[in-house]
C-alpha cells in the first residue's frame, strides 16, 4: 500500500528527513508531496493585465510568513502602482485561493506592502474584515472577477 502525504510548508524541507519520518512512523512506501505557500498563489492572474501576480512581482515567496504552530499566514503584496485600483481585488483574489485551498484552521492575513499603496490602511482593513470580505464575495461580478483571476491558465 502507498500513503500519498501532501506537506505544506514555507520552504522545501530536506526530503530525506521527512521521508525518513513518514517511513518509520506510517511503516509504508511513502510518496511526498511538497507544497510551498506560494505554490497555492503563484499563478493568480492579475485583474488587468495577462500576466500572473507572480509574473508581476506583486508576490514574492519572501512576503509570505507562515506559523504553522499556531495555523497562521500572512501574504503582504506589492501593487504594481501606488494608485492601483485593484488593489483590493487582488487582495480579496489571494484571500479566497488560501480560503480554498488551505485547512480551515488557518487564519489569514492579507496585506498591502507599507508605503506602497496611497489608500493602505483602508485596503488592509477590507481584506481583513470577515464581515467586508463575506459581503464583497456575496457580489456575483465580484465573485465572477476573483474566480476569472483564479482559473487555471493552460498556456
Amino acid at each position: 500500500m502507498q500513503l500519498i502525504v501532501i506537506v505544506l510548508c514555507k520552504e522545501s524541507p530536506s526530503i530525506e528527513l521527512m521521508l525518513s519520518i513518514f517511513t518509520s512512523y506510517y511503516a509504508e512506501q511513502v510518496i511526498l508531496i511538497f507544497l510551498t505557500f506560494l505554490n497555492h498563489i503563484r499563478d493568480i492572474k492579475d485583474p488587468e493585465h495577462p500576466y500572473s501576480l507572480e509574473e508581476l512581482k506583486v508576490i514574492t515567496e519572501d512576503a509570505i510568513e507562515v506559523d504553522n504552530e499556531r495555523s497562521y499566514v500572512r501574504v503582504t503584496f506589492t501593487p504594481t502602482v501606488e494608485h492601483c485600483s485593484m488593489a483590493t481585488v487582488i487582495g480579496l483574489c489571494l484571500r479566497v485561493k488560501l480560503m480554498r485551498s488551505l485547512p480551515s484552521r488557518y487564519k489569514m492575513d492579507i496585506r498591502v506592502a507599507p508605503g506602497t499603496h496611497a489608500t493602505e490602511a483602508a485596503v488592509n482593513k477590507q481584506l481583513n474584515d470577515k464581515e467586508r470580505v463575506a459581503a464583497a464575495l456575496e457580489n456575483p461580478n465580484l465573485l465572477d472577477m476573483v474566480d476569472e483571476c483564479l482559473a487555471p491558465s493552460y498556456a
